[in-house]
């Protein structure tokens, strides 16, 4: 199961080439993370309440075609995989008025408690964990 929201390239956002400044993909993948969770009903802040945190621990992108200035982006969002102490999503940033794939991504993380400790979290959370399980298959 995916998730996809929309936002709108902003001007700040833009780099000296008119051109989308590619870190700026990365805040796209936080607010489609953050929404596909805020659609399952857990928003970050219920989870930090809980005492479950989601640092990434690694992260990538691969860019396609230049996204621009006012260009509507569907970020696309879903976990790939849940295993152990870590999770997975993926995303796709594309570009709504051709349905055009502009770049690819992934992030990585661990469920860490407020220590910073991994937590085993199908075992503590197996409610949720199956819930966010089940967007996978």
């Amino acid at each position: 199961m995916s998730y996809k929201n929309i936002v709108r390239a902003r001007y700040s956002e833009t780099d000296q080439m008119g051109i989308i400044y590619h870190a700026n993909y990365f805040n796209w993948f936080e607010v489609g993370r953050t929404e596909f969770f805020r659609n399952l009903g857990y928003d970050y802040k219920k989870l930090e309440e809980i005492g479950i945190l989601l640092p990434v621990i690694d992260v990538g992108c691969k860019y396609k075609i230049s996204a621009k200035y006012d260009d509507e982006i569907i970020i696309e969002t879903w976990i790939e995989k849940m295993k152990g102490v870590k999770m997975e999503f993926n995303y796709n940033i594309i570009r709504k008025k051709d349905n055009i794939i502009l770049a690819e991504g992934y992030t990585l993380h661990a469920f860490v408690d407020n220590n910073l400790k991994p937590v085993n979290f199908k075992k503590k959370y197996n409610d949720l964990w199956n819930k966010l399980y089940k967007t996978i298959e």
